[in-house]
């Protein structure tokens, strides 16, 4: 029997020529897979025919948004997952469900290897194949960019003399990743980190500086995942999108930033990410008023490291499983809704309002009928401070002996 091999389908140049140069080079049968994720363009049907077009004995084809925004933007919400501080995980949180349906469809075709289009430079090469490894341990991978020599130029040369049924001739300088939670350019002209990045690189947010009328939107949550937008029920698929558009056209969601990539170096990458970055302002001025303190506090410590071990290809992993279960925990009282002017670029959190709020207005007031009771204050700042205390008498000894 032909060895079968899956591939990571986008239905574009690169994994387009994949197919017939993975066949040449290893003597298999190639199966395409292509996984909607929220990234728009051309429909599924069409990607699944160019497949077969080029080469493909099988195209498995799966619509995975609602999934991928159930089930991956929703515990990145949660979570408040930003990768050193900036990235809202775009890509990172997309590679574990996209390998989910590649283990599935090798299972179904009979598949032995899965094989992906990540050079060996960036962080998707590991989320793939650490993904893989977990969920198909048997399964070998290869990545044709990587292992077997497939070069942009010797891509354009193969689908011409080919004459496979896709365009060669654009020129797009950028390598560029999206879907529903987001969008990630890079490389090109932005490879020079001095450089600002032009009007052409971005398509999800309008330019901030020339915005509409400013927009006041009001989400509500429960359990800390949004449920209403102005008062209208949501799916989580469908306040992302609403808010990708309501929060794009005001510019909101651009990041340009120099990361940290797993393999070692620093890479600038532009964002754009208006829906995700709402959400979280959101999210996170909700939660404000409804996480105890301590909890909050540890939940911040515990959010970084989870973004780490997601933007490292861990989505998988026990770690990363115990954190989703605190993180879960510290959501049950996460409900109410938030109310945010959309504008210039900024998602800006003007009011909130929760059944669960830890906000007690009579200990907060200044004005008369104030229920906090001040004497305590003096004995308290007392006690905080009398480890400090003692340990500088200590210091003033010490020096004078």
């Amino acid at each position: 029997m032909t060895e079968r091999i899956v591939l990571a389908y986008s239905g574009g140049l690169d994994t387009s020529v994949a197919i017939g140069w993975i066949g040449e080079a290893t003597g298999a049968e190639v199966i395409a897979v292509a996984v909607d994720v929220g990234q728009g363009g051309e429909s599924l049907e069409t990607i699944r025919q160019r497949a077969l077009g080029c080469g493909a004995v099988e195209a498995y084809v799966a619509d995975a948004s609602d999934e991928f925004a159930n089930e991956y933007c929703m515990p990145t919400l949660k979570a408040n997952g930003l990768y050193q501080g900036h990235y809202p995980l775009v890509s990172a949180i997309s590679r574990p469900v996209i390998v989910k349906h590649l283990v599935k469809a090798a299972r179904e075709f009979g598949a032995t290897t899965v094989a992906h289009g990540c050079t060996g430079k960036g962080n998707d090469q590991v989320r793939f194949e650490v993904g893989i490894q977990t969920l198909g341990p048997d399964l070998k991978c290869i990545a044709p960019v990587r292992d077997l020599a497939l070069t942009r130029d010797k891509a354009i040369a193969f689908a011409e003399e080919k004459g496979l049924p896709i365009e060669t001739t654009k020129k797009n300088p950028y390598s560029i990743d999206q879907n529903v939670w987001g969008r990630a350019v890079e490389t090109g002209y932005l490879e020079d980190i001095w450089n600002a990045p032009t009007k052409d690189i971005y398509d999800y947010t309008a330019t901030p500086e020339f915005p509409p009328a400013p927009d006041e939107v009001i989400i509500s949550f429960e359990a800390g995942i949004p449920v209403a937008i102005d008062g209208v029920k949501v799916t989580p698929l469908q306040a992302i999108k609403e808010l990708n558009r309501r929060a794009g056209v005001q510019g909101v969601g651009r990041i340009d930033v120099v990361e940290d990539r797993l393999v070692g170096i620093k890479s600038r990458e532009i964002y754009e990410a208006p829906g995700a970055m709402a959400l979280m302002t959101a999210h996170k001025h909700l939660e404000d008023i409804t996480v105890e303190r301590e909890q909050a506090r540890f939940k911040a410590t515990v959010g970084q490291r989870w973004a780490e071990l997601v933007y490292d290809g861990q989505w998988f992993s026990p770690l990363k499983r115990s954190l989703d279960a605190f993180i879960e925990d510290t959501q049950k009282y996460v409900s109410g809704d938030i109310r945010m002017t959309l504008h210039g670029g900024q998602a800006i959190v003007n009011g909130r309002r929760s059944e669960t709020s830890l906000y007690d207005f009579n200990l907060a007031t200044y004005d008369t009928g104030d229920t906090f009771d001040q004497s305590m204050a003096r004995g308290f700042i007392e006690l905080w401070g009398m480890s400090a205390k003692v340990a500088s008498g200590r210091d003033i000894r010490v020096a004078g002996q």
